[in-house]
């Protein structure tokens, strides 16, 4: 709990240092907003930003422009060229009072001559000197006049003048001879006779104080190059910058580096505090996992091994350029502040009163959402006494207080206990991607039976027999109609020491479910595992089938419990950190090292790149580290990410991670080409895998065509060095544990390329959606989908059987997370369910991505066909024949439906891994 009142507490408070002014990430949207129309959806759908260039948008916001402005442009000699850079720079919506007297004295420096300087640099070389013609330097005007411009975009301009003979422009060079960075939206030159040439920049530009002064910043034109078409007078700017972003490899990363490179998870611990703070490095041979962005802090004092601690909310290292922007701090900070209000109260109840840390019996749940936390009035009086503050608290914040109503329980209050509804949440809830069909009974554990013991499930036809509608289970086999949730394999081997834990414990369970005539599933029995202590110790295996009486009804939402305990720690652990979190950091990474931002395909992956380094740095600060949000929270505590460890070593396979592929893994589908995405559903009515098709089937297309638009031959990809060494990369160095797995795609054709890229855009956009935006709405009531369970499920003769006998509601709430447990969470998961203001979604994309009009093309048309998508989305919602979507208290599946407005809204596909 110490670790979420600090969450609470550091949040609000926001970073410190040039982190904390990010108001834009690298290269992201244009000021002149997105390429696209509005892509439809009924709920949230956002009217897009105007299409005026960049500049001209820009100098409608500055409405008076400065005296050297009105200067005539000096007039061309007949044998040159007279060319403007208009440069739209983005200043903080937000400054301190330090942060203004230091752009004041910017402003004075720079009329006294210490100005920013620009220089043009052409696609041509010059064959007297034989590198590439440049124009003189010259000085960006406007600084002081324009220093106190309120807009949040300020305009400024350099003169040039060239000769005729100096091509198009390729490059600017921008060195800031100003003491602060400061952020360039874009500059657009204008003057030359091939029409004016766009630079979408979206980066922070240092001083020369910090990045010296014979190191001008370099942005190329948004004209993508492959490196072997690269105009003679960029190719050694696009190595230099290349070079720039790999770095040196030593040294501690300042926060105003643009470096990328890779390290080993070795900060999630911090044994320095003592005994039992330390955490195992993740990645080696003893821990496999993906490597995470280097920043290479001193070694703790105790442990070599360990990198030390960077406590949230000093800023941890990630290139400059990944920041948050402004919008995306504010959703976090009024998070924060939210926390602090949800979390004060029941820190101090419990501490105040121990016997108010468990829920008393279901309405103390609802009144979460109805009332907030309110104290029985002696605790009540006792409170109000000895601290007068806290009268306050209620009285002025009594609507922060209240939690929002989950999506699960608004149409129907008690849907959660229904057996279907628990059905139905494993194709339509939160993890949809866990269901597997069943393929051989009794089901059989691939772990060692001399450890673990007899491998075959302990559930027998006698069990299932009766809810198999008439049927034997081989013909339910054969009739594709028995499916299953397994975690047993995944729990089983720290079952020992998670329940070895206070107030922990847990299962390895199998639950099988039959496939309904309506085409819903039903369950018909739950295991139940633990590892035996003896040999046929009979509390080692336990079947539980749906009830027939009072207390087995009991003991059956027991077992349901902890089947969604185990799921919910499989779904955060794995299925949502490490495949679309941790797993995507190195090819992001390697992505910056390897790819030009010139390269067409760093161009249509840069959109799906935005934020995730800096949420993941954000993660090991406060959500799996040690004594984290993760640990508190899910059942396995301090051993969830050895865990995540053994799923990445066990698991996980790049060429399983697309759609298709893993649908046929997991035996929901089967090939056939005569249906649209080459696939057959065996369960018709699959609302992640429908709609998720539709949306992979988009990706698919866009990536295809875009591929066909650079690489006409196979020769033509082998031959693409840059792209080569990024995938190379990205498997050698980033996922260096897995380096000789066979299972590895090529990239040796056009069509392999387009199935990359295809697979990453899925896993970055729509699979980590369908895997984050539902936590609150579906997981908010914690009745419904416990992350952690505190008691086992009694057996007859036991004590603890006679209590559930005696008060079955309070023995039930007390199996599940405390008062405190649960508002924590609740608080989390609010923030992780939020899309922030800035959101950018799948299908839309700055107006100056690219000059390429094939490539321009192609988005239009991808745009176009997720709008179609969602449109599909809608009237499958409102079809009564989906009983998994629709239906009285059902709820529509929409976290596939691509817009969303603000806020919590289960819907809505960001391009990006970006909460």
């Amino acid at each position: 709990m110490a670790s979420m009142e600090l969450l609470g507490r550091s949040l609000l408070q926001g970073s410190a240092g040039p982190a904390a002014a990010a108001p834009r990430g690298a290269r992201e949207r244009a000021s002149g907003g997105l390429c696209v129309a509005s892509l439809g959806g009924s709920q949230g759908r956002r009217a897009v930003r105007s299409k005026a260039p960049v500049g001209a948008l820009a100098e409608r916001v500055v409405l008076a422009p400065s005296p050297a402005e009105r200067v005539a442009r000096p007039e061309a000699h007949p044998q040159s060229v007279a060319a403007r850079a208009v440069v739209t720079v983005r200043r903080k919506r937000k400054e301190d009072a330090k942060g203004r007297i230091a752009e004041q004295m910017d402003a004075y420096a720079d009329k006294v001559g210490r100005s920013v300087l620009l220089e043009l640099v052409s696609t041509e070389t010059d064959p007297r000197k034989g590198g590439p013609r440049k124009s003189r330097k010259s000085r960006l005007t406007g600084w002081f006049e324009k220093r106190d411009v309120k807009a949040e975009l300020v305009v400024y301009t350099a003169e040039f003048t060239v000769d005729a003979a100096f091509g198009e422009p390729g490059a600017v060079t921008v060195l800031n001879r100003h003491q602060r960075e400061f952020f360039v939206e874009s500059i657009v030159v204008e003057g030359f006779p091939s029409g004016p040439v766009h630079f979408a920049c979206r980066s922070w530009v240092q001083p020369t104080r910090v990045a010296g002064a014979n190191n001008p910043r370099v942005f190329f034109s948004n004209t993508p190059y492959l490196p072997s078409k690269t105009p003679p007078g960029l190719r050694e700017l696009r190595r230099r910058e290349i070079k720039e972003l790999r770095g040196s490899g030593t040294g501690e990363r300042k926060i105003t580096d643009r470096a990328y490179d890779y390290d080993v998870y070795n900060d999630l611990g911090n044994p320095d505090k003592g005994p039992g703070f330390e955490r195992p490095v993740l990645g080696g041979e003893k821990m496999p996992y993906p490597r995470r962005m280097r920043t290479a802090r001193p070694s703790t004092v105790t442990d070599a091994d360990a990198e030390s601690r960077l406590e949230y909310p000093e800023p941890m290292y990630v290139s400059r350029d990944e920041e948050f922007e402004e919008g995306k701090k504010e959703m976090i900070s009024e998070g924060a502040i939210k926390a602090i209000l949800h979390n004060f109260m029941p820190l101090l109840v419990s501490s105040v009163s121990p016997d108010s840390r468990d829920f008393a019996g279901f309405h103390d749940v609802d009144n979460l959402f109805k009332e907030g936390l309110r104290l029985k009035q002696a605790l009540h009086d006792q409170l109000f006494q000895k601290i007068p503050f806290v009268r306050k608290i209620q009285e002025n914040s009594e609507g922060l207080l209240r939690y929002d109503t989950p999506d699960i329980i608004k149409k129907d209050k008690f849907a959660w206990l229904r057996d279907d509804e628990f059905a139905r949440q494993a194709l339509a809830g939160i993890n949809p991607v866990n269901i597997q069909r069943l393929q051989e009974f009794p089901p059989v554990s691939k772990l060692d039976p001399a450890v673990y013991g007899p491998p075959e499930s302990a559930i027998t036809e006698e069990h299932i027999i009766g809810s198999l509608d008439g049927m034997s289970v081989k013909q339910a086999l054969e009739e594709n109609k028995l499916y299953m949730l397994d975690y047993h394999d995944i729990f089983m081997p720290f079952l020992d020491r998670i329940n070895a834990l206070d107030g922990r414990k847990a299962y390895g369970t199998r639950t099988l479910f039959f496939l309904t005539a309506g085409g819903t599933l039903k369950p018909i029995a739950i295991e139940l595992c633990l590892p035996p202590m003896t040999q046929d110790c009979k509390r080692a295996k336990r079947v539980f089938t749906p009830p027939a009486d009072a207390t087995s009804i009991w003991l059956w939402q027991l077992a349901k419990a902890h089947v969604c305990s185990n799921d919910a720690g499989v779904h955060q652990l794995v299925n949502h950190w490490l495949r679309t979190h941790a797993c995507m950091e190195p090819f992001i990474i390697a992505a910056h090292r390897q790819m030009s931002a010139m390269h067409p395909i760093f161009k249509l992956l840069n959109p799906h790149m935005r934020y995730t380094l800096k949420i993941n740095a954000l993660a090991r600060q406060i959500l799996i580290n040690g004594d984290g949000v993760i640990e508190s929270g899910f059942t396995p505590g301090r051993y969830c990410m050895e865990m995540s460890s053994y799923a990445y070593d066990n698991l996980w396979r790049l060429d399983q991670e697309g759609l298709p592929a893993d649908l046929i893994r997991r035996g929901m589908a089967v090939e056939d080409a005569s249906q649209p995405h080459g696939l057959r559903l065996l369960i018709e009515d699959y609302p992640y895998a429908t709609d998720g098709l539709l949306l992979w089937s988009a990706i698919s297309r866009w990536c295809e065509a875009y591929v066909a638009a650079y690489y006409q031959s196979d020769e033509a990809v082998r031959a693409d060095y840059e792209l080569q060494s990024w995938y190379t990369e990205a498997v050698q160095s980033g996922h260096p544990d897995k380096r000789d797995a066979p299972w590895w795609p090529r990239l040796s054709t056009p069509a392999d390329l387009a199935s990359l890229l295809t697979t990453l855009v899925w896993l970055c956009s729509a699979q980590h959606a369908a895997l984050n935006f539902g936590q609150y709405p579906l997981g908010g009531y914690i009745p419904n989908r416990p992350p952690l369970m505190r008691r086992l499920v009694p057996t007859e003769g036991d004590a603890e059987y006679e209590h559930l006998v005696a008060d079955p509601h309070r023995f039930y709430l007390s199996a599940l997370p405390g008062l405190t447990q649960t508002t924590t969470f609740m608080t989390v998961i609010d923030t992780l369910s939020t899309h922030s203001a800035d959101e950018e979604y799948l299908g839309e994309r700055p107006d100056d991505w690219t000059a390429d009009p094939a490539a321009l093309a192609a988005a239009r048309e991808f745009a176009a066909e997720v709008r179609r998508a969602e449109e599909e989305i809608e009237r499958r919602n409102a079809d009564p024949a989906r009983r998994n979507r629709c239906g009285a208290g059902v709820l529509p599946y929409e976290l596939m439906a691509p817009t969303s407005g603000p806020g919590i809204t289960a819907r809505g596909v960001p391009n990006s891994v970006t909460i």
